[in-house]
């Protein structure tokens, strides 16, 4: 299916400057409204817009003021401000505040376009990872907007409590999907640093032959399209924090300069002499194996081990299933309200699949799996056959990927190889005995409480209570 043309608003009053931009981006393929003040944009914005471009002095409502109520309402949106000349330090500010970046007028077409495309990539990264939580996480269900209470979850949020304010360099290590962005916000949020930049860069979004100028900014006349001084992300996060994430995508040439800056905390822009001096919080993110990397020689060692301060590992879903239900139930109450839905959960059945399926997404694809169900089901309970095919019936690789280790089958229990089905109903047992188990102890033994927790219905919950003899045992 083909991917529909990503839409881009225009906001500035000038009708001929929107027809020349709107005709370079529809050439480019995008999809381009236009705005002849900020009110007229704030009406055309919308879940699926994934830029906004717009001039700081307008009628009715300014370029600021509609940044941060874009923003505020539309978080994965990306806003580039296009400032006139002699509005530089407005727009920086912009910038440190959550803009994307900014465009000079008069700039050339193909810086233009460079900064969209950049903009629009990390719009779809953005799309792809995890939604940071909305509302407040009740401390029992989890921490720092990461849902659950598995024991390998409890270890980050140790560490998360030791490490935030400090001025150490993190490294975040997990597979896709598994919420390093949320543990990088944290360590910034809840630290002496909060109330000063959060600045981010994704190390895979951004062309080899831009990371330098990105990360260090570039002088006037530095290059072709360089028609103003333009500061970097080091130089927007002084004082703050610099999130670089996707680190091992990092280009060995760039790896040599980034380390010189970790190390004496300055660096020139490109095109310039004056060394300039940051005071930064450097967080990095990776989805390698960066001791594997180094050691075929696409990492540098000593980059490594100067990232490798404080390592926080980030457990894959297999690793932590009894988080499913949690984290079920949070994206039901978030796709409830954002599609006006009712959806109240899943039948028991549908849950076993989940709790047996592998995830090689992650929680990311736990959160899709979620939405594409709540969007398609006619109920408000979502049965097995509405989940994804892939997910109810994995077959091959896809139903393996990303698997470490086999499920924990004690050879004295394993029945013989043929019986497939077997070995996976003792596992979901298995699973299901121990969330219960857990939620009941959590809440005292109120299985009203508990069945809340699970994600299901007070009778269901007695019923699988019965099936695994808990009643009995308790």
């Amino acid at each position: 299916m083909p991917v529909s043309p990503r839409r881009i608003v225009i906001a500035d009053d000038e009708p001929s400057l929107r027809k020349v931009l709107s005709s370079l981006l529809r050439r480019e393929g995008y999809e381009v409204l236009e705005a002849r003040d900020g009110e007229e944009a704030l009406s055309l914005l919308s879940n699926e817009v994934a830029v906004l471009i717009t001039d700081l002095r307008m009628p009715k409502l300014d370029g600021m003021h509609l940044f941060r109520r874009a923003i505020a309402e539309y978080s994965d949106l990306k806003v580039i401000i296009f400032t006139a000349y002699g509005r530089i330090t407005e727009s920086v500010e912009a910038v440190k505040l959550g803009a994307f970046d900014f465009v000079e007028k008069g700039t050339d077409n193909e810086h233009i376009l460079q900064v969209v495309r950049k903009a629009v990539a990390s719009y779809e990264l953005d799309q792809r990872a995890p939604r940071r939580p909305l509302g407040h996480i009740p401390p029992q269900h989890g921490r720092y907007g990461l849902v659950g209470t598995a024991p390998a979850l409890q270890k980050v949020f140790s560490l998360i409590d030791k490490v935030a304010d400090t001025p150490s360099t993190v490294l975040i290590i997990g597979e896709s999907g598994t919420g390093k962005e949320l543990v990088a916000r944290a360590l910034h949020e809840h630290s002496s640093r909060k109330n000063e930049s959060f600045i981010r860069i994704n190390c895979a979004a951004i062309p080899k032959t831009l990371m330098e100028s990105e990360l260090f900014g570039y002088e006037k006349g530095a290059f072709t399209g360089a028609v103003s001084l333009k500061p970097g992300r080091f130089e927007l996060a002084d004082r703050g924090t610099l999130f670089l994430d996707e680190i091992g995508e990092l280009a060995l040439e760039m790896q040599v300069k980034l380390l010189r800056v970790l190390q004496e905390s300055e660096f020139e822009r490109v095109g310039g002499i004056k060394t300039l001096r940051v005071d930064v919080r450097v967080i990095a993110a990776t989805n390698r194996d960066l001791v594997k990397e180094a050691a075929a020689g696409n990492f540098r060692e000593e980059l490594y081990y100067r990232l490798n301060v404080v390592p926080i590992q980030l457990p894959p879903l297999r690793e932590r299933r009894e988080d499913i239900p949690l984290l079920v139930s949070h994206f039901l109450l978030r796709f409830n309200e954002r599609l006006r839905k009712s959806v109240s959960g899943l039948t028991d059945e549908a849950m076993a699949v989940l709790l047996r399926y592998p995830f090689p997404g992650n929680i990311r694809e736990l959160e899709n799996i979620i939405e594409r169900s709540v969007v398609l089901t006619e109920s408000t309970v979502i049965d097995a056959r509405e989940l994804p095919p892939n997910v109810s019936q994995p077959t091959g690789a896809a139903s393996t990927a990303h698997r470490s280790q086999p499920m924990p089958v004690t050879p004295s229990s394993r029945p013989p190889a043929s019986s497939l089905k077997e070995i996976v109903r003792q596992e979901t047992e298995r699973v299901e005995r121990e969330m219960i188990q857990r939620a009941l102890s959590e809440t005292q033994g109120n299985v009203t409480q508990a069945a809340k927790q699970l994600g299901i219905s007070r009778k269901s919950l007695q019923i699988k209570m019965k099936e695994l003899r808990l009643r009995e045992a308790d």
